[in-house]
């Protein structure tokens, strides 16, 4: 069956009637024309808020029909939110197809579904791309916005914000190039605010356990002042106050870390609750919203399907000050 989603009209406060998505009390009031609902914010900055929908671990293949799958419902949720705001974009958080990241799961399963804003996607390749050889169908799918399959990470920046993919697959020369060309571009192009994402969490209380992942990347982050980092693998939510790559609470320099694998496959359970995990979900689908402002942010986690959000809960929002 498929996932209901209710519709109503409302009038923005600059006048044109818009699609609303979702009227879920203290959840998404104002989606389709000005976004989720953040807290006013005066930056007093001639640059443009700019925001963001992220998520990983997407389309699931075994599904007997992509309009009605979990991806189905976290792309039109996105869709909705990407027509009504040009300044915005997508991060996809790796695992776009399940199983193996073949063409034919992006044609048949992706494309249908998130490949619909695909132009507006920034993706970082998960474990499951990386089981076809080289990661190429995902390579050819998104094209130059990918990097490339000698280089699989790249910097952009999106309003103030620099903005960085990473590849956590790789291992040994390549992964050490990785961090030499990280080194370097968080030196070559400082900004006041960045944002880094890649697959592999490396915090989680989820049933994705290694120790250790991409730990090396996150101290550079940390030593950098970067304010946020974004991963999937873990198929829930999950938000880390700021720490260093140690795990050490930071509050004055740490990095945020949510963990965002809700877009759409099949949700996993938490096993053992690490330090500083501060808010935790896995009962239903959706995206990340931030807003990304002139030394500062805000986020939402926002879901794909109300009906499926536990009676009482309080979706995940809030904001923070760049370092």
């Amino acid at each position: 069956m498929p996932r209901a989603l209710r519709r109503a009209q409302y009038r923005a406060a600059s006048g044109p009637t818009c699609s609303l998505l979702h009227s879920l009390a203290g959840g998404l009031a104002l989606l389709a024309c000005a976004g989720p609902t953040f807290a006013a914010a005066d930056t007093g900055a001639p640059t443009a808020a700019y925001t963001v929908y992220a998520a990983g671990d997407i389309a699931r293949c075994k599904h007997p029909d992509p309009r009605w799958s979990g991806a189905a419902a976290t792309a039109t949720l996105v869709e909705n939110l990407l027509r009504a705001d040009p300044q915005s974009a997508v991060l996809t958080l790796g695992d776009h197809t399940y199983p193996k990241g073949t063409a034919a799961e992006f044609r048949d399963c992706y494309g249908p579904t998130w490949g619909r804003f695909r132009d507006r996607t920034w993706p970082t390749p998960g474990n499951h791309e990386y089981a076809t050889p080289g990661a190429r169908p995902y390579f050819a799918y998104f094209g130059e916005r990918a990097g490339s399959a000698g280089r699989s990470y790249y910097s952009v920046r999106l309003g103030s914000w620099q903005v960085i993919s990473l590849d956590s697959n790789l291992k040994g020369a390549a992964h050490a190039a990785q961090l030499d060309w990280l080194r370097a571009e968080l030196a070559r192009a400082p900004s006041r605010c960045t944002l880094a994402f890649w697959h592999h969490p490396a915090f989680t209380s989820g049933g994705h356990r290694q120790s250790g992942w991409m730990r090396d990347a996150f101290a550079l982050l940390h030593a950098a002042g970067v304010e946020i980092l974004l991963s999937g693998h873990d198929h829930d939510y999950e938000r880390f106050a700021p720490q260093d790559a140690t795990g050490k609470l930071d509050r004055a320099r740490g990095v945020r870390q949510f963990v965002v694998g809700t877009g759409g496959a099949y949700a996993t359970p938490f096993l053992r609750i690490l330090d500083n995990s501060e808010v935790r979900e896995a009962s239903f689908d959706g995206v990340l919203a931030l807003r990304l402002l002139d030394g500062a942010y805000e986020w939402r986690f926002l879901p794909a399907d109300p009906g499926r959000v536990p009676a009482g809960a309080r979706l995940d929002h809030g904001r923070g000050r760049c370092h």
